[in-house]
């Protein structure tokens, strides 16, 4: 009897364990569904001002959208991993795949929405050529962009590069006007034109600076860069009803429209 009892108790507790997962299960697919508030991060220009555009898109599709403002690169990931955000859109896809080799997390993209021009800048000369011999020129110091502001000086046939996708200043194999490079912040890096005499920046710190890329800049990246910004998300939830929500909303005529009269060619649709 003891053995027959306790064979049945061992059902009974299995079948429990199974009735308990199968709630937790429904109860978490029950949440997606359910979910009614997105809450996406970015920086101020130009993703905060084209998230905060998605707003009544999405109340129309059922959901409120909160912007949740960054001002650094590393950041909004760091809040989207540890799920404070619902997503996030600041970055580009180099940088989100160093981000994860660097950190080893695991996540992705999907939606892409536009491209920033990187360009340089000065407030010391009017033309590449002019720079002179030791010549100060600041660039960003993060993996991708550093690697992207070196290739534009190559391009600008100031320096000559080492082959490869992960660069730095000691990549440099011919610099005839010996310039010098220094690495800095990205933020830091419109301050820097009072002391160096050039910048490269990156596009959303330039117009926040009251910079114009196409007007402004000595040297321009062309429309053929791949350094596209996305819609970040965690992997397990970029196939989520408001993840799906999002990706319809950013990539719509209206957000399109916005950006192309907004911003006048200083952003560019991906899309």
């Amino acid at each position: 009897m003891k053995k027959i009892s306790t064979i049945i108790l061992t059902f009974v507790l299995l079948f429990s364990l199974a009735g308990c997962e199968n709630t937790s299960s429904n109860n978490s697919g029950s949440k997606d569904q359910n979910k009614k508030t997105i809450v996406v991060g970015g920086t101020p220009v130009p993703s905060v001002e084209v998230l905060n555009q998605l707003k009544p898109i999405l109340k129309k599709k059922g959901y409120d959208l909160q912007v949740k403002e960054f001002t650094d690169y590393v950041t909004p990931n760091t809040a989207l991993t540890s799920k404070s955000i619902d997503a996030n859109l600041y970055q580009h896809i180099p940088y989100l795949e160093q981000y994860n080799k660097e950190k080893h997390t695991d996540l992705t993209y999907t939606a892409k929405v536009y491209i920033l021009p990187m360009a340089v800048y000065s407030k010391k000369v009017k033309n590449m050529n002019e720079l002179k011999n030791g010549a100060v020129i600041a660039i960003p110091n993060d993996p991708t962009n550093e690697t992207r502001a070196l290739k534009l000086l190559e391009k600008g046939g100031l320096i000559k590069l080492k082959n490869g996708d992960a660069l730095t200043k000691l990549d440099i194999t011919e610099n005839k006007k010996n310039i010098q490079v220094k690495e800095l912040d990205a933020p830091q890096l419109p301050r820097a034109l009072d002391d160096a005499d050039a910048a490269v920046i990156n596009t959303n710190y330039a117009l926040q600076a009251k910079l114009n890329p196409v007007k402004d800049s000595i040297l321009i990246e062309d429309k053929n860069s791949p350094y596209i910004n996305v819609l970040v998300v965690r992997k397990e939830d970029k196939d989520k009803p408001y993840i799906k929500a999002l990706n319809e909303a950013l990539n719509s005529p209206e957000i399109k429209k916005f950006i192309e009269e907004k911003y006048k060619g200083t952003v560019i649709t991906a899309f």
